[in-house]
């Protein structure tokens, strides 16, 4: 085998492809990237039996062939390489890779004993541009549950709802709900999928093609630019996250997002940042007074001039949990809609498309 290729191509492919390597694998093979060569593409793949990644990118090919190198040291040595071709040769269990004044060689491992890329039988699949699909993402990922015991909650729900896309996740004591009515005229689909993995997606490079997701029995597939995905879907039934959102309010409370975010900053200093923020919302004088309080430290206080209907209440969240639901909201404006002091408060983007669900701390007496 041998090709010669961009360092900035291989260095990139490698950054998304070794992800999907295994580490702590009983199988030393997993811990590769198995590269071939098809017509004038380099072929990238690793995977760890759970996920698999696939990445084609143009190359030089002299020899056409295969070879799997160790993923981290292959990837360590593209990053360290000048911005200059790279020429890669393999025979004989050895790989050589020359680029400019710099040689390494290093052992290969046996290409017939690497898993095969898998192939799925799609059921269900959907096109989003990538640019809404990422925004989406990052808005509701951080909310899924880390605790591995309720695996279905470590995962975004993706459904379409009359022809437009939602992503939903939660970890019980929080949910993000995210619409957007910009991606319309889609068919049927629902699936829950890793949101550590959706995340992985999320984070590459913006460009104006689409994201394809498709979903078999069991598996998830992803293409976008020249990358393969391939992961395990979650099973179970994501939970009925319809019969906690209320369809009505007892209050609401209009605040600007960024001036209510670095309150609540302000306010939390005091504390640890799981500690309760409590809101004191008083409609005859338009105000939110937000105080957090530490018996070890001391207490702060913040009043926010507000446009507030409704009742009059008191309610406290975790100080964290409304960092990030402020952090994530795409409009300047956010509504706060509040039942009683001892039901969820949820936050809403203005144009309706991003809600985020609190679960309220219980204020001592």
């Amino acid at each position: 085998m041998k090709f010669s290729i961009s360092q900035a191509e291989l260095q990139n492919a490698l950054g998304v492809v070794s992800k999907g390597a295994a580490t702590h694998s009983t199988l030393p093979i997993l811990a590769g990237v198995h590269l071939h060569t098809e017509n004038d593409a380099l072929v990238l793949q690793a995977t760890d039996l759970d996920r698999s990644i696939q990445c084609r990118v143009p190359a030089l090919i002299e020899d056409e062939g295969e070879a799997v190198v160790p993923a981290k040291l292959f990837t360590d040595i593209a990053k360290s390489l000048p911005d200059a071709a790279v020429h890669f040769e393999s025979a004989d269990r050895t790989a050589t890779i020359i680029c400019d004044s710099s040689t390494f060689s290093i052992r290969t491992m046996s290409a017939e004993d690497f898993p095969g890329f898998p192939s799925i039988d799609v059921e269900q699949s959907v096109e989003i541009p990538f640019n809404e699909f990422a925004d989406m993402v990052k808005r509701v990922a951080r909310v899924v549950s880390r605790d591995e015991t309720r695996a279905i909650l470590t995962g975004v729900f993706i459904t379409v709802v009359d022809g437009q896309l939602r992503m939903v996740a939660t970890d019980s004591y929080r949910l993000a709900l995210s619409d957007n009515a910009r991606v319309a005229g889609l068919g049927e689909f629902s699936a829950t999928i890793s949101g550590a993995f959706l995340r992985e997606i999320a984070s590459l490079p913006i460009s104006e093609q689409p994201l394809t997701l498709s979903v078999s029995f069991n598996q998830i597939m992803v293409k976008y630019q020249d990358i393969t995905y391939i992961n395990r879907r979650l099973e179970g039934n994501f939970p009925n996250y319809r019969q906690l959102l209320p369809n009505a309010y007892n209050t609401r409370v209009t605040f600007n997002a960024k001036e209510l975010l670095a309150a609540v900053r302000r306010t939390s200093l005091l504390s640890k940042t799981s500690a309760p923020v409590k809101f004191d919302i008083n409609i005859a004088s338009q105000t939110a007074l937000l105080s957090a309080m530490s018996q070890d430290v001391g207490s702060a206080q913040e009043i926010i001039r507000v446009q507030a209907e409704g009742e009059d209440v008191v309610i406290a969240f975790n100080s964290a949990f409304v960092q990030d639901g402020l952090q994530a909201m795409p409009t300047d404006t956010t509504f706060l809609d509040i039942q009683n002091g001892m039901r969820p408060g949820i936050f809403r983007s203005e144009d309706q498309d991003f809600l985020y669900l609190i679960m309220p701390v219980r204020l001592s007496s």
